[in-house]
């Protein structure tokens, strides 16, 4: 071969390679994106799973985020965007009940997702609300009131030695027995009582003489309401309970207690 066909040749073979330099490098090689992917194609705010490898086995992702981090696959916008439903929740619904019968409670709302979103879209905003609240119910004046109690043991059968034999007796009425879960005691009453502690469930009688002109007994508690007692011959024990059941014309079983 002459010194014309070599230089021939060796041209050929530098616009050859710069040919390959060029479809190789400067013209991108077909991507694939989020078409590519496994239901769902495209993810709502940020999910690091959310992603697919390109031809060239670099990560891209098709979450709602990485419109941010600038790393969405090529597709995204023409996939994710299009086809985007946002998020659609309807009206919010009435405010709850208080929490609390009596005192600080909290209140609370709700609202359901109408359409939920889809490939991108925009998230849905909170579905619940809550705010404070303050139970002023009309059984609130008794919930303030205090028990007295004593052993069962003090008064039962018990005979006024400083009673005259003329005077009137007074009109016995029947007594009725309350049960309440203790839940909180304090220390003072170990020395009084083995059955005034947490989560026991104790019998209080109401007697005849404890009655108030309602025939009910000041403090004996509300159903599902913390209430409080004190004991009346040691100071320093006290503690609050919740009234579970009551029974009317009963006698509680020995070691309970009794209103005064």
């Amino acid at each position: 071969m002459g010194a014309h066909g070599w230089s021939s040749a060796r041209l050929g073979f530098v616009v050859c390679g710069y040919l390959a330099f060029f479809c190789g490098e400067i013209v991108p090689k077909a991507e694939a994106g989020c078409w590519d992917r496994e239901v769902p194609n495209c993810c709502t705010g940020r999910n690091n799973e959310c992603f697919e490898y390109t031809k060239r086995k670099t990560v891209c992702y098709c979450d709602t985020y990485c419109q941010k981090t600038g790393d969405c696959c090529e597709d995204y916008q023409l996939v994710c965007q299009i086809s985007a439903i946002d998020c659609v929740v309807g009206s919010w619904g009435p405010w709850s009940s208080c929490t609390s019968t009596c005192g600080v409670g909290s209140t609370e709302r709700s609202r359901q997702v109408s359409v939920p979103p889809r490939n991108g879209g925009t998230p849905c905003p909170d579905l619940k609300q809550r705010r404070g609240c303050f139970g002023n119910n009309a059984i609130c004046s008794t919930a303030k009131e205090v028990a007295k109690i004593l052993p069962d043991s003090f008064k039962r059968n018990f005979k006024d030695p400083w009673r005259r034999p003329h005077m009137l007796m007074k009109e016995e009425k029947a007594s009725y027995c309350v049960y309440l879960r203790v839940k909180q005691a304090s220390a003072a009453c170990k020395l009084w009582s083995a059955h005034l502690v947490r989560e026991r469930l104790v019998c209080a009688e109401c007697q005849s003489d404890a009655m108030s002109k309602s025939d009910r007994c000041g403090g004996d508690g509300l159903e599902s309401t913390r209430t409080f007692w004190a004991a009346a011959s040691v100071p320093g024990c006290h503690g609050s309970w919740v009234r579970e059941s009551s029974s009317e014309g009963c006698r509680c079983p020995p070691y309970s207690v009794l209103f005064v």
